[in-house]
């Protein structure tokens, strides 16, 4: 249907006043002398060309100013006022750069095991292969813990253990949270995961207490450590493993120095309760007599674990000390400081960079730690040695 205000072509292109104009001026050229024919075709030939020129600049007039698809480019105005050219900012290049950040979880107690609490970031002074180091975040570490409990669980000791399990879960669990994960994991000749990790304390104490007799009379705890390790290393959060064993390894297929190699690549702290003199001195009370050098080498191996990744490692003579001993597993893990820190050193060359903690008063001076008494106290601070820097990709 044709709209009321469409118009016809010329009318559109040609207002009537402009028609008239041109007829006049027509005339005026041609005169009235000429062949009325001739004039004639003349007159609309001049007037086909007139109009064909205002349609053009009228539909040119009428055209969008912005580019338009399928035709040609337009010309775009030039902007009423340019801005003034600014300079680039400095760092405003687009370059990705990876700074290594290191975090070390620290504890510090007097030399007598007391554990030293209130210290603030400037009682902090880390260095890097000796070169000191700036501690960008600092904090207690107040997340929830995942703890591992790994077990011997041999035929060689199993008396003892299952004696031992059922004593000393009871002073280690109500010192844990409710919000804490706990997993329990035993290891004869391979390690077995019991209990996966979980917040109801009582599935793990169940488990210990139904543990039935071992199959194997191995004691593989360098292979136990290593595969926890490997399993924690993609768990997030303040993670630990808590390790109840005698020490001694008997069949492992990893040795003792591929397990430092590996401990010195994790962040993950190792507390140990050694059981070999408690063993020992049971056995003695039953009127056997055994050589205990072969046990201070594994006491003295489990103690360089513990000091290599940050945790403690106790030996108790007996079985009434254990108590007392997961208490203070569960105060070590509440009374972390968590440092954090970029090395100067930015070589990605895979080598181990060994760290020193030291505790220093707000002026630089040397810590002074007092007891109850005001007797004054050497500290101890506990902390991983060190880290594996990345190794760079050629």
């Amino acid at each position: 249907m044709r709209s009321e205000s469409a118009q016809p072509l010329q009318a559109l292109c040609v207002p009537k006043f402009h028609r008239r104009l041109l007829a006049c001026r027509t005339r005026s050229i041609l005169g009235d002398g000429m062949n009325g024919i001739f004039a004639y075709a003349f007159r609309r030939l001049i007037l086909c060309g007139v109009l064909a020129a205002l349609c053009v600049t009228f539909a040119l007039a009428q055209a969008p100013t912005g580019p338009q698809s399928g035709g040609q480019p337009q010309p775009t105005p030039p902007p009423a006022q340019t801005p003034p050219a600014q300079k680039p900012q400095e760092g405003g290049l687009s370059i990705a750069v990876e700074v290594p950040v290191v975090t070390m979880d620290v504890v510090a107690t007097t030399n007598h095991g007391d554990i030293i609490s209130g210290l603030k970031r400037e009682n902090f002074r880390l260095f890097e292969d000796g070169v000191p180091q700036t501690v960008t975040n600092f904090g207690p570490t107040e997340a929830p813990i995942t703890m591992v409990i790994v077990m011997e669980f041999s035929a060689r000791y199993y008396g003892q253990f299952s004696y031992l399990a059922k004593y000393w879960t009871d002073a280690l669990f109500p010192n844990l949270k409710p919000q804490d994960y706990v997993a329990l994991v035993t290891f004869d000749m391979k390690p077995k995961t019991e209990v996966d990790f979980t917040q109801n304390k009582d599935e793990v104490r169940n488990a210990l207490y139904h543990l039935y007799f071992p199959g194997f009379s191995e004691s593989n705890v360098y292979d136990a450590l290593l595969d926890t390790v490997d399993r924690l290393k993609d768990v997030p959060g303040k993670k630990s493993i808590l390790l109840v064993a005698t020490g001694r390894d008997t069949f492992s297929k990893h040795t003792y120095d591929q397990t430092m190699k590996a401990l010195h690549q994790t962040d993950v702290p190792i507390f140990i309760v050694g059981m070999s003199k408690v063993i020992t001195n049971t056995a003695e009370m039953r009127g056997y007599h055994g050589s205990e050098i072969d046990f201070l080498q594994d006491e003295n191996q489990m103690k360089t674990f513990a000091k290599e990744t940050g945790g403690f490692a106790w030996f108790p003579q007996f079985t009434g000390e254990i108590p007392g001993i997961f208490r203070e597993v569960a105060a070590f893990l509440r009374n972390q400081y968590s440092l954090t820190y970029s090395p100067t050193n930015r070589n990605r060359d895979g080598k181990f960079r060994k760290v020193k903690i030291d505790l220093v008063a707000p002026d630089g001076s040397p810590l002074t730690v007092t007891d109850q008494k005001g007797k004054k106290q050497k500290y101890v601070v506990y902390a991983r040695e060190g880290y594996v820097a990345p190794k760079g990709v050629d």
